[in-house]
């Protein structure tokens, strides 16, 4: 009896660690590093504290002791000054210089790939840029990439891609005749829900990638999306199937700008699926009015 109860813990013990294991791969840590776990934010804060040194007043007198070897005595040579640090400009900073240099989508494509000022870039595995045609007048930005964008380097094309697919064939339209990108070019770790900070971060990148796009219609798609290019606090329920304006300086005219439901809550919530027909109606109707094929 003792030995299958050793045995059953065995097992138990087994599938713990493998379910375990099957969230770190899902969460983007593929590689191990060292026998123990390491708590890097809290030793990189014990690290500056214990760094820092008390501060000497520039009149205080020295003694023959303030360092060991150096002469302090009267007509000895003067203490050279300490080398002034400089601080790195911080990685906002960086993104907003960065984004603004760039002239053509080429250049903005290799400048994030340059870029080390976002953690995401760490625990991804591909850069996920854009996908169809830059020409075609019709942008749509989604939130982040998935696992499936992830691996392949391209945006929407997991099962909400797919979704996104067929809701573009519904009005007539496919990847070669929309551009298709997202608020950030990294997949956070396990899908989770971007960051402000990491939104912040990238926010740069993506104004300047729709300046240089200047599509004549811009589809936010996702909540995310709406609220962030938009400047506004409101949710998805509230902003989808409405028409904005997205306006930036580096654009000729303010962008017509329809909010509507990402496919992945379209896949979780089906019902709501009718409401995003509707909104794509309206951006038939959008297409139709204003935008030539």
């Amino acid at each position: 009896m003792a030995s299958s109860d050793t045995e059953r813990q065995r097992q138990s013990d087994r599938s713990a660690l493998m379910a375990a294991l099957a969230w770190q791969v899902a969460a983007g840590a593929d590689e191990a590093i060292g026998e123990t776990p390491v708590d890097r934010f809290v030793r990189g804060q014990t690290t500056a504290a214990t760094s820092v040194q008390p501060a000497v007043s520039p009149t205080a007198p020295r003694t023959g002791f303030d360092e060991p070897g150096r002469d302090s005595s009267p007509g000895s040579a003067p203490d050279m000054p300490a080398p002034v640090a400089v601080a790195p400009a911080p990685p906002a900073a960086d993104a907003h210089r960065i984004a603004g240099a760039v002239a053509t989508l080429a250049e903005l494509r290799a400048a994030l790939a340059a870029f080390e000022g976002c953690a995401l870039k760490q625990t991804a595995t591909n850069l996920v840029f854009g996908d169809g045609s830059p020409a075609s007048g019709l942008m749509l930005v989604g939130e982040a990439p998935g696992a499936d964008e992830d691996r392949q380097g391209l945006p929407f094309v997991g099962v909400s891609g797919q979704l996104l697919d067929r809701m573009l064939a519904a009005i007539g339209r496919d990847r070669g005749s929309a551009y298709i990108t997202n608020i950030l070019p990294w997949r956070p770790p396990g899908n989770r829900q971007p960051t402000p900070a990491e939104i912040a971060l990238c926010l740069p990148f993506i104004q300047r990638h729709i300046e240089l796009v200047a599509p004549k219609v811009l589809v936010l798609v996702g909540g995310t999306s709406a609220k962030t290019l938009l400047g506004r606090n409101e949710g998805i329920m509230r902003m989808r199937g409405r028409w904005f304006e997205y306006v930036s300086p580096a654009l000729p005219r303010p962008v017509p700008a329809l909010a509507t439901f990402h496919p992945a809550y379209l896949l979780r919530a089906p019902a709501q699926k009718r409401e995003a027909w509707r909104d794509f109606l309206s951006l038939k109707r959008k297409i139709e009015s204003g935008m030539p094929d």
